[in-house]
C-alpha cells in the first residue's frame, strides 16, 4: 500500500484539498466574515483541545515559525497573534486563499503566504533558518513523507523544532473506519482508512503510523525524537455535529472523564511528535 500511495500525484492531492479545505465547513456563517472565522476557531479548539498545548502559541513570540500545510489559517493566525514571524505555506491554493482573508480580517498582515508542495519546498520557499517548523495532520497526506521530511530538514535553525502531528495507526477510529467501511477487513486497512480518514470521502493518500513507525521515519530522516504523545478520540454523534450540536454518542456519555482519558493517551488518532535535527 505504501508503493500505491506513493505513485499518486500531488495533482490529485490538491485537487482533493481545492474541492473542500480542511475545516472549511465548521461554521454555517458565510465563508470570509469575521463571525465564521470566530466559529471555526472555536469549534476546532473544542473538539480538539490538545492542539494548543502542543503548538504553545506563546511560546513562540518573537520567534520564526514556518507552519507547513496552514490550511483556512486557525493555528497560522494564534501563532501570528502570540507575537511569532510566520511563514505559511500550503499546497492548495483555495485554502490559501481563505488563509489570507483570515489573516486581513484581523489585521495580521506580517504573515508570509507560500503556496508549495511540501515534497519540493525549497523550490517555493526561501532556505532560511526557523526555531520551529509546525505540520499538524500534513505529512501523512504527502506520497512521500520522506521526501518531506528531508525537504523540512534544510529549514530549521541550530536550536530548531519540529512539531508533527500524524494519524494514529493503533488507535479507536483506525480500527471504526475499518469495522464499519472495511467490514473487518484488516488486510485492506491501508485502502479503508485513507478513503474515510477525512469528513470529505475519498483522501488519495493517508498514512497511519505506530509510535514505533513514526519514530523510525524520523530517525532516518535525520531527526532526533524528543517526545511521542497520543491524543483524540471524537465522542461526538456525527449526526448531530453536522448540525453544530454537541452530544455523545451514548457509550462515551455514561464513561467517566478519567477511563475516556485514559483511552485518549492510548488509542487516540493523533500522534504528537517533537523532535529536532540530529545535526547531519
Amino acid at each position: 500500500m505504501a508503493h500505491e500511495f506513493e505513485s499518486v500525484s500531488i495533482e490529485q492531492v490538491r485537487a482533493y484539498w481545492d474541492a473542500r479545505p480542511c475545516n472549511v465547513r465548521h461554521s454555517p456563517k458565510p465563508v470570509g466574515e469575521r463571525e465564521y472565522f470566530d466559529e471555526v476557531e472555536a469549534r476546532k479548539y473544542f473538539v480538539e483541545p490538545h492542539i494548543p498545548r502542543f503548538a504553545e502559541f506563546a511560546r513562540w513570540k518573537g520567534k520564526r515559525v514556518l507552519e507547513i500545510g496552514c490550511g483556512i489559517g486557525t493555528d497560522t493566525i494564534n501563532f501570528a497573534r502570540a507575537g511569532a514571524e510566520v511563514t505559511a505555506v500550503d499546497l492548495s491554493e483555495v485554502s490559501l486563499a481563505i488563509a489570507r482573508r483570515r489573516a486581513e480580517v484581523f489585521g495580521l498582515r506580517g504573515i508570509r503566504f507560500i503556496q508549495a508542495n511540501v515534497e519540493e519546498l525549497r523550490r517555493s520557499v526561501p532556505v532560511e533558518p526557523y526555531d520551529l517548523v509546525y505540520a499538524f495532520g500534513v505529512l501523512h497526506h504527502t506520497p512521500r513523507p520522506r521526501r518531506a521530511l528531508d525537504e523540512i530538514r534544510d529549514f530549521l535553525g541550530e536550536d530548531g523544532v519540529l512539531k508533527i502531528m500524524v494519524y494514529h495507526r493503533h488507535s479507536w477510529r483506525a480500527l471504526a473506519i475499518v469495522l464499519r467501511y472495511g467490514k473487518g477487513a484488516f488486510w485492506a486497512a491501508d485502502r479503508v482508512i485513507a478513503r474515510h480518514s477525512e469528513a470529505q470521502v475519498g483522501s488519495p493518500v493517508t498514512y497511519t503510523y505506530t509510535r514505533r513507525g513514526i519514530r523510525a521515519l524520523l530517525r532516518a530522516a535525520g531527526y532526533r525524537v524528543e517526545s511521542i504523545q497520543v491524543e483524540h478520540i471524537f465522542p461526538w454523534k456525527v449526526s448531530d455535529y453536522v448540525q453544530y450540536r454537541y452530544s455523545k454518542v451514548w457509550y462515551f456519555r455514561v464513561l467517566p472523564d478519567r477511563v475516556f482519558r485514559w483511552m485518549e493517551r492510548r488509542f487516540g488518532w493523533h500522534l504528537l511528535v517533537t523532535a529536532r535535527s540530529d545535526g547531519r
